[in-house]
């Protein structure tokens, strides 16, 4: 079996690995922070604002719902799960990392939901 990325994988994997370099290794304190102020004031499980912050910048990027496979259209990057594995690996580097690029559960899988059976409206949310 053939393990070199393709052109797609290398490209996405050198805005992957940018992305991390540039805002996600600097935010990793500025992350625990405001975790640690959510959990003061009883939000433990709410949202950390750093993430949300990031989140439009890899939408941006084309770095959002990598995990969806080529069936889901639109939705998707269109990768297969091995080409999707290398870029699971940098975004596990650091814990929070994949919710940013919308590849954290439960958003893996409530988006495969979204893609598959919901309307144009909740797509564009998503």
């Amino acid at each position: 079996m053939d393990f070199r990325y393709s052109p797609k994988v290398q490209e996405l994997r050198e805005k992957l690995l940018a992305f991390m370099d540039e805002h996600i290794y600097p935010n990793i304190t500025v992350y625990e922070e405001q975790l640690a102020e959510n959990h003061k004031n009883g939000r433990g499980y709410g949202p950390v604002p750093i993430v949300e912050e990031l989140k439009p910048k890899a939408r941006e990027l084309g770095l959002w719902n990598l995990f969806l496979p080529p069936e889901y259209g639109e939705y998707s990057p269109g990768l297969a799960n091995l080409e999707y594995a290398p870029l699971a690996e940098i975004m596990g580097r650091v814990t929070w990392a994949s919710e940013v690029f919308n590849c954290a559960a439960p958003d893996t899988g409530n988006m495969e939901v979204l893609a598959r059976y919901g309307s144009d409206a909740q797509n564009s949310a998503g």
